[in-house]
């Protein structure tokens, strides 16, 4: 089952190669609407779910409100979330050495999980320019990670019970300006400005989801492939992260959680490679569709 939100934010869903939009879909089969965003839909159960996807796949079959995939227009799966995006640090040991590196911190494996938020304002969607923002940074970085979005909500969810509360993962650039990362000792400013959280294009139900060892990340900056690794090499996985986060604090449907990015970011180069006005990155997960971005 994958899903994405058309331009007006409508549910719609990816069948094949085609995009199925759900409401008329659901009209013209006079099937009963289930929820009409993505937002709406991770909020219920695994069996909404699957209604949505008959009535998807029963569209799709007939050719009833589709456009293929190649055409459609698409924004960020949930593009106002409700709340700060859950983001984890250095959760690669990879990554965790280059940052090390090149920083000149501890390259010691964290106890616990490091985490930070982003504001909900720096979500933009498939095809949205990056803004370079020179007047605020000339460090602009890149950071591909797969993002898993909350489905049940829940407080002091153990690790053995995460899964039950994930309802998909897709694709998102954790851009960061690491010279206001330095300058501020805090990871939210140099993570929150506007255009800063590209996301999407799909999501898929975690039904579909791979094993960790097969579900990999990667991105290429203008078509040179920068950053890969797959999900087995998180320091915390899923599970751990889910249990982390709910301990005394609730978790709510719609929730987004950036699980950490690879090794390859442009800080991690000698000399640094950041991102500058024209360069197109691309950001790739499995199943999901390349979630393609250019600065600007």
């Amino acid at each position: 089952m994958k899903f994405v939100s058309l331009a007006q934010g409508q549910l719609a869903a990816l069948v094949g190669e085609q995009v199925v939009d759900i409401a008329a879909a659901a009209e013209y089969l006079q099937r009963q609407l289930p929820a009409s965003t993505l937002s709406q839909l991770v909020a219920l159960d695994d069996e909404h779910a699957a209604a949505v996807w008959d009535i998807a796949t029963a569209a799709a079959a007939e050719n009833i409100a589709c456009q293929p995939y190649e055409s459609a227009t698409l924004i960020a799966p949930i593009a106002n979330p409700a709340r700060n995006i859950m983001c984890l640090g250095k959760n690669y040991l990879g990554h965790l050495q280059e940052v090390a590196q090149k920083m000149k911190t501890s390259a010691a494996v964290p106890e616990s999980p490091i985490i930070f938020t982003k504001a909900p304002s720096c979500v933009i969607g498939p095809g949205d320019t990056i803004p370079a923002s020179e007047q605020y940074t000339q460090k602009l970085d890149y950071e591909a990670e797969l993002a898993i979005i909350i489905g049940r909500g829940g407080r002091d969810i153990k690790a053995q019970d995460a899964w039950q509360h994930v309802f998909g993962y897709t694709a998102f650039n954790d851009v960061t300006a690491r010279d206001l990362q330095k300058n501020h000792k805090q990871f939210f400013k140099a993570k929150s400005l506007d255009g800063f959280g590209p996301m999407g294009p799909v999501v898929v139900h975690r039904s579909a989801m791979p094993s960790a060892e097969q579900l990999a990340v990667k991105c290429t900056i203008n078509g040179e492939l920068r950053q890969q690794a797959t999900l087995d090499h998180l320091i915390f996985d899923i599970p751990a992260i889910i249990e982390c986060l709910s301990a005394g604090m609730t978790l709510q449907p719609g929730d987004i959680i950036a699980t950490g990015t690879p090794e390859g970011v442009g800080m991690g180069f000698t000399p640094p490679r950041y991102l500058k006005a024209g360069d197109e990155v691309v950001v790739e997960v499995t199943g999901v569709k390349p979630l393609v971005n250019r600065v600007a």
